[in-house]
């Protein structure tokens, strides 16, 4: 029988969060996993309406998240607060952290999990603040949406201004309807990166023989690591 070579974990999240030869597919990753959950595969992108709901919501809240981030006049200690209640608006958190655990999110302990959202969200956070930053970007635009389904919507944007060259595709999965929509995954240069991190997060407790206070431990110590 042939043995399956072990997946690769994820990187480890020391220094500034990351090894450094990881640091940008770890940090587009956590972008998406921030903002997605959901789909087990990739979604399928059939040709339907629009949606005028689901593309005003996107175009208001992720607008809202580039634009504290952008902007030079706040303190960081003023930006992070606001960027907090900014997410909390735009996705569905609790979503997102269940769907990052994989197959774990059925076994992980009570205990486990309240140590793990916390360190989840303050890692994906910083990243998500991190690739603004290098972006720079400060004006998000909406070209189309297409409904997979009722409730279900993919929303297209692109971002530009600030030093970018050229505008940015970026798509959002939006699940609701009405007045009430959260992002639950975002495609950035092609992939759904949402599924991504899940695959690194399950590869790291997978190689960890199915303990995932190893994956919270990393996580934790790169919170404290950028926090020095």
């Amino acid at each position: 029988m042939l043995q399956r070579r072990p997946r690769r974990p994820i990187h480890s999240l020391t220094g500034k969060m990351m090894n450094t030869s990881t640091t940008r597919r770890g940090a587009h990753a956590a972008l998406l996993a921030f903002f997605g959950a959901v789909a087990i595969g990739a979604p399928a992108m059939a040709q339907q309406a629009r949606d005028p709901g689901a593309e005003a919501f996107v175009q208001a809240k992720a607008q809202r998240v580039i634009s504290v981030l952008a902007n030079k006049g706040m303190s960081e200690a003023q930006k992070k607060q606001i960027f907090h209640q900014a997410v909390d608006e735009l996705a569905d958190v609790p979503r997102i952290t269940n769907f990052v655990l994989g197959k774990y999110a059925r076994t992980i302990t009570p205990d486990q999990r309240a140590r793990f959202a916390p360190a989840f969200r303050t890692y994906a956070e910083n990243v998500y603040q991190d690739r603004i930053d290098d972006y720079k970007g400060e004006v998000l635009k909406v070209t189309g949406s297409v409904v997979r389904k009722p409730g279900d919507v993919i929303v297209n944007t692109t971002i530009s201004g600030g030093q970018i060259s050229q505008p940015l595709p970026v798509a959002w999965r939006v699940l609701g309807g009405g007045q009430t929509w959260k992002v639950v995954d975002v495609q950035f240069k092609g992939v759904w990166l949402a599924i991504t991190q899940q695959q690194d997060f399950v590869s790291t407790i997978d190689n960890a023989g199915g303990n995932i206070d190893v994956l919270i431990n990393q996580l934790q110590k790169g919170q404290a690591a950028k926090g020095r």
